[in-house]
């Protein structure tokens, strides 16, 4: 089978699947266009984010047989489109679930403790102790949206730190050791810290919105290492403001651009966008990290290894 890399990964995938027979091109700088003109080529495509496959892809993608994305999120593909035609999806989200986990928590523990301000004012010849008072997670409610690898990685790294975990998923009985599945009204009535897992469609895009917001009962920290725009930014920004969220630890933001590497700062984003971003940048009652929450050394490698034995096991090569 010849397959087309276009994006850069761990060379684990070409040494590995080499070895399997697999006949590699490699290409990381065309252009969309100049990828249509020869994707026919091509029985298999490995990919991150940085060409869309959509439905004008597939359609010059004759003899696809699989499309593998190493990572999480397929909303870079006509998914759909890609199923009618026979196409096989994989994506490897068990190999970056425990990064993002960590990640999680570290955010929080960050923000709860002021630990990134209280070191700068340290550095900077400012011993505040009173004013830099950590908030515990001992005894609170730690509420989950989206329980799948990435949701119970984190409940289970949140086991050893007192809090009770809860969580919603479209999916049933999924409550397991680490947590208990509720219903999307009692995370409103309980959490005390809100952390989503969410894939990017119709029904998830700004599920966290001005209404959401207003209907938790408790004022609240929010964690998002899932999709920018899973969350209204300027309904984040006021609730920042207002209080409501005591503070917010985000890896993604709604203003990045499709292929994660950069914020879209251009002119497309309007004034108030650009304040809201600027806010969100500035304000102490935020950490703001660039969408590496499942980019380690180890889930590099992680990510790869799950792609391979994927696509072994798909086309039955042992």
């Amino acid at each position: 089978m010849k397959i087309l890399l276009l994006d850069k990964n761990h060379p684990l995938i070409t040494e590995q699947l080499s070895a399997k027979g697999f006949v590699f091109e490699e290409d990381f700088t065309s252009s969309y266009d100049e990828v249509l003109k020869k994707i026919s080529n091509y029985d298999g495509i490995i990919i991150r984010s940085r060409i869309p496959v959509d439905k004008n892809f597939l359609e010059h993608a004759k003899n696809l047989k699989f499309i593998a994305r190493v990572g999480a999120g397929m909303e870079n593909i006509d998914v759909e489109f890609a199923k009618s035609l026979g196409i096989k999806l994989i994506s490897s989200p068990e190999g970056n679930r425990d990064s993002v986990a960590e990640h999680v928590v570290g955010m929080l523990l960050i923000l709860t403790n002021r630990l990134f301000i209280a070191s700068n004012e340290v550095k900077n010849g400012i011993w505040k102790r009173e004013e830099n008072r950590g908030d515990e997670l001992l005894g609170k409610t730690f509420g989950i949206i989206g329980y799948g690898n990435m949701g119970k990685a984190v409940a289970k790294r949140l086991s050893g730190f007192g809090v009770k975990v809860i969580f919603h998923d479209i999916l049933p009985n999924l409550s397991d050791e680490y947590g208990t599945q509720v219903s999307l009204e009692t995370i409103k009535n309980e959490a005390d810290i809100l952390s989503l897992h969410l894939p990017i469609t119709p029904e998830t895009h700004y599920i966290i919105d001005e209404k959401f917001i207003s209907e938790m009962k408790k004022d609240f920290y929010f964690v998002n290492t899932a999709r920018g725009k899973n969350v209204k930014t300027k309904d984040l920004v006021e609730a920042i403001q207002s209080g409501k969220i005591k503070g917010a630890a985000l890896d993604v933001l709604e203003y990045e651009k499709s292929s994660f590497e950069n914020l879209d700062t251009s002119t497309s984003l309007s004034a108030s966008e650009n304040e809201d971003l600027k806010f969100l940048l500035s304000s102490e009652k935020v950490i703001v990290t660039p969408h590496i929450a499942g980019w380690t050394i180890q889930s590099k490698e992680k990510l790869a290894q799950v792609i391979v034995d994927k696509i072994l096991m798909e086309f039955s090569i042992s």
